[in-house]
């Protein structure tokens, strides 16, 4: 029922929101000799910003269309090379004759960016693509809004999951690099245990988590604390709805990424309260350049997309209640997980000092459960003075973190080459 009356609220302020850009193209166009009056900019603003508070937010775009490399522009393709109802597997091909222009004439490691599924676009890493693309060949998973899936392609769970990320793991060759944003840390883990076990020759090389609940019992937050207190039987009755037409995956029963958002924006709302009023009076103050800085954060992080009941319950049993990896007890279909079977795969743990999402010592504990693992292949890094946002964006993720993601996949490798040499 709260998303049909969520969808009817958005097509009820439809006049509304028609008159609001009609307002704003009206005191915004270059014509009217009052634009840049005072009243001329407060009329703009106002509207501007109740139009830009009532739209329906679609998946953004990659942008991504080069990237400088040594001083050289390279050309930048995003390429779907593989898919499935639930995911893109997308490849940012960069220009061969560019990259040897900038020196570049050895292939460089491929790296598996393993986005969060958990309300927002794999878009939101944008900034993430771009440092790796300085030194490897990205591929990305594009996660699908479980409400464009039709309900005849059926479940797509925890287990599912997993699975996709071993796929898509085989399709990058022997040994490739994966980095887990937040959310996929638990994943992403039990997968590469799954493969060492197996003895794969498309196991990782190296593995990268960011500020992941690998341990949430750790240094519990907001979020964790709401997870272990509500009983598991509260998120089934409160958090999961059916998906209403006219989407394609009508009638199927998912954790809509408007509340998501809602359950984001409420632990900062004056936060986000602060940042709307400056907005407002940027424009009305005519400037433009702040304006901008403000719509580029909220167009990407206001659009969200919905999860399957399945992954969302199971998310939240297996990583936030239940603790099944840390605790040993993960069985994916069938099999125990054991990472400790783990021997050869680099493990770096990256966390931010002021992460309200995944508290310190909850990426960590990978170090722990990865016992078999020699010290040379363990690296630990806590980065002062950003958020959970911080690990894997911005300023400091582009010249203090990624600087030692890039250092350790490269010292890896030469250990690997020269162990092969040597043999």
């Amino acid at each position: 029922m709260l998303y049909s009356l969520y969808e009817a609220g958005y097509y009820a302020s439809t006049p509304l929101r028609m008159a609001a850009r009609l307002t704003r193209d009206f005191w915004g166009a270059h014509n009217n000799p009052a634009k840049d009056s005072d009243l001329g900019r407060r009329m703009f603003a106002g509207a501007d910003l109740f139009a830009n508070l009532t739209r329906r937010y679609g998946k953004p775009d990659w942008g991504i269309n080069s990237v400088e490399i040594d001083g050289q522009p390279v050309r930048v393709r995003p390429t779907e090379v593989w898919s499935s109802p639930w995911v893109k597997l997308t490849h940012f091909a960069r220009d061969m004759a560019d990259l040897r222009k900038a020196g570049r004439r050895e292939l460089e490691p491929a790296v598996l960016i393993v986005a969060p599924l958990s309300g927002h676009y794999a878009t939101l890493l944008r900034g993430t693509v771009e440092a790796f693309l300085q030194d490897h060949e990205v591929f990305i998973t594009d996660w699908t809004n479980a409400r464009e899936v039709p309900l005849l392609e059926g479940r797509f769970d925890f287990h599912d999951y997993l699975d996709h990320v071993r796929m898509m793991l085989r399709l990058l060759g022997p040994r490739p690099h994966v980095v887990a944003v937040c959310q996929p840390g638990p994943a992403v883990l039990a997968a590469a245990a799954l493969m060492a076990e197996d003895n794969e020759e498309s196991r990782p090389g190296t593995m990268t988590f960011m500020g992941s609940p690998i341990d949430a019992r750790l240094s519990p937050t907001v979020t964790n604390k709401l997870a272990e207190e509500r009983p598991f039987a509260w998120f089934k009755s409160n958090m999961i709805f059916n998906v209403p037409p006219p989407y394609p995956g009508m009638g199927r029963r998912v954790y809509p990424g408007f509340v998501q958002l809602y359950s984001f924006m409420s632990m900062n709302m004056e936060r986000h309260q602060d940042a709307h009023l400056k907005y407002l009076n940027d424009l009305m103050n005519g400037d433009g350049d702040s304006a901008e800085k403000h719509l580029e954060f909220y167009d990407e992080y206001l659009s969200v997309l919905d999860l399957t009941e399945e992954f969302y319950l199971q998310t939240v049993d297996y990583v936030f209640q239940q603790y099944l990896l840390p605790k040993g007890e993960l069985v994916h279909r069938g099999r125990p997980v054991r990472p400790e079977l783990i021997t050869d795969i680099g493990l770096l743990t990256v966390e931010g000092e002021n992460d309200d999402i995944s508290g310190i010592g909850q990426t960590q504990a990978a170090h722990t459960l990865c016992s078999s693992l020699p010290e040379a292949l363990k690296e630990d890094y806590v980065q002062p003075h950003v958020g959970h946002y911080g690990v894997f964006n911005g300023r400091r993720f582009r010249e203090e973190i990624y600087p030692r993601v890039r250092a350790f996949i490269r010292r890896v490798e030469a250990g690997v080459e020269k162990a092969a040499n040597a043999a």
